[in-house]
């Protein structure tokens, strides 16, 4: 079975290199890839749903609102 991206190629590297499967095991799926040019990545990973922020149009300002002292009548 030939190998479906480059990321699937060096797991099988890395597995080989652990001893966790036999050197012809990688050569067969090697062999069967051939010279086929691979996607880095078989699926994208999947966005977010949640929105970007919006930013604030009016700036804050760092004065503070005056009330007045006045007793109405």
């Amino acid at each position: 079975m030939p190998f479906k991206s480059k990321a699937q190629r060096r797991k099988f590297a890395e597995l080989l290199v652990k001893g966790e499967i036999s050197p012809e095991t990688f050569e067969e799926w090697n062999r069967e890839t051939g010279k086929a040019r691979l996607p880095e990545r078989l699926h994208a990973k999947p966005r977010s749903n949640a929105k970007p922020r919006r930013k604030n149009k009016r700036a804050k300002s760092s004065k503070k609102r005056v009330t007045s002292t006045r007793r109405s009548r």
